[in-house]
């Protein structure tokens, strides 16, 4: 039997080192400098992160997603994700550990398909924490469906020319470089018409109109900017990976990143149980402890159950992607991940939150931002609708139609193919009676 559920004492040791290094060291980062994770560090904040950075390496845990080759430990998706259940609790431990997304996926995908002058220019700095980076490829009029990009890139010479509009393109505003989606040619289907290049942000032609906020932020804090590249020109090789192949490039950057925004899912889910449970042990109402109220019992017992089934479907993805090492074998299962990320994180805060009363929907606790975590993991790297039609798809290719008038289980049709199977058996029961 291969079954396990233990992680190697050797990797635990090490996941208990940041489970206290994360609480101690790096959380008070989010009360002292929030908002500015994914800022250049700063006189006042370098001193302090720096160190933090220092430690995490030292420990073997820095940029955990890469491999050995790319100055990580390859230790695989499975240990990435039980990682990344820590790190979840703050917005710091990402930038510290250095895993922090956009990054991750744009170094894993410059990783793949760049050139040694890209990975060189590029790759290097983001993996030492020296630089961002933003994936612009969602415009404006094409919502969840690729397909209907607009944004053109034409060769002149040995220049690509960009001109188009890109929208929600996170972390423009303090990237050093953008991964731009484009038509290379509009000739043939979208899937196999469209490029991507390394555009550094200090291009002519990349004029960020605005950058927009997420609700409850004030106007100049956005992080998600509105781009409109006009006649913005970039040398032939800052094409990556090849013309035509953005969508094959796009799932390989996609499919682990939608794993690590699963397994922070619970870190956050697990806070909420965490600060439910001392809540109904702290408070009392109508003569009696919350802890003793069977409906209060009734949130926490379906928290933990929902959580629990959560965590293991996405330990289990992680765990198939280390096995076959093939995203379009997992698609099923990342889909599935990505379907149940904000209905469980939806049921868990919400039922923390209420269990708080007052001060739950209060500034004064953390479940606001987790609340609104629900609907940005709703429409983050596909909207879930998009993930549900594919499960079915890739759950229907296990089928087949029946040609019979009746369903295959259609119990009065088993009951005469049983009986015809046992029927000299049972003649000779019937005989001897």
């Amino acid at each position: 039997m291969a079954w396990d559920f233990e992680t190697e004492p050797e990797f635990q040791e090490k996941l208990d080192w940041a489970d206290a290094f994360v609480r101690d060291e790096v959380e008070p980062l989010d009360l002292v400098f929030p908002g500015l994770a994914y800022h250049p560090l700063d006189d006042a904040r370098r001193p302090i992160v720096d160190p933090l950075k220092q430690r995490v390496r030292e420990q073997d845990l820095w940029a955990a997603h890469l491999g050995p080759e790319l100055g990580g430990k390859g230790y695989g998706q499975l240990k990435l994700a039980l990682l990344n259940e820590i790190l979840g609790r703050s917005s710091w431990a990402p930038i510290v550990f250095g895993t922090q997304a956009p990054d991750t996926g744009n170094a894993e995908i410059i990783a793949h398909y760049g050139t040694d002058e890209q990975k060189r220019t590029y790759l290097q700095p983001l993996l030492d924490g020296e630089m961002f980076s933003c994936y612009s490829m969602t415009e404006p009029q094409g919502g969840s469906d690729p397909t209907m990009f607009e944004t053109r890139a034409v060769q002149d010479g040995d220049e690509w020319v960009i001109n188009g509009w890109k929208f929600f393109s996170s972390n423009a505003r303090t990237a050093s470089f953008l991964i731009v989606m484009a038509v290379t040619n509009p000739e043939v289907s979208p899937y196999k018409g469209m490029s991507m290049f390394i555009v550094p942000t200090d291009t002519p032609g990349v004029n960020i109109v605005r950058n927009i906020g997420l609700a409850g932020e004030r106007s100049d804090e956005g992080m998600h900017a509105l781009i409109h590249y006009e006649d913005c020109r970039v040398p032939a090789e800052n094409l990556l990976g090849g013309e035509g192949q953005a969508f094959v490039i796009a799932q390989t950057r996609l499919g682990g990143g939608r794993i690590h925004h699963a397994m922070r899912t619970v870190a956050v889910c697990q806070k909420a149980i965490d600060l439910m449970c001392e809540r109904a042990l702290s408070r009392s109402t109508q003569g009696t402890k919350l802890a003793d109220k069977q409906l209060v019992q009734a949130a926490i017992a379906d928290s933990y159950a929902q959580l629990e089934q959560f965590r293991l479907l996405v330990l289990h993805t992680a765990w198939k992607i280390d096995r076959y090492r093939d995203y379009k074998r997992v698609r099923k299962d990342i889909a599935a991940v990505k379907v149940l990320t904000p209905q469980v994180q939806h049921d868990i805060v919400y039922r923390a939150m209420h269990i708080h009363g007052a001060i739950g929907v209060s500034n004064e606790m953390p479940f606001a931002s987790m609340w609104f975590g629900v609907p940005i993991m709703a429409v983050v790297d596909g909207p879930t609708e998009v993930h549900q039609i594919t499960v079915a798809r890739e759950v229907l290719k296990g089928y087949k139609a029946t040609d019979d008038l009746w369903p295959s289980e259609h119990l009065p049709k088993k009951q005469a193919a049983a009986r015809a199977r046992y029927a000299e058996l049972l003649e000779h029961e019937v005989a001897n009676l």
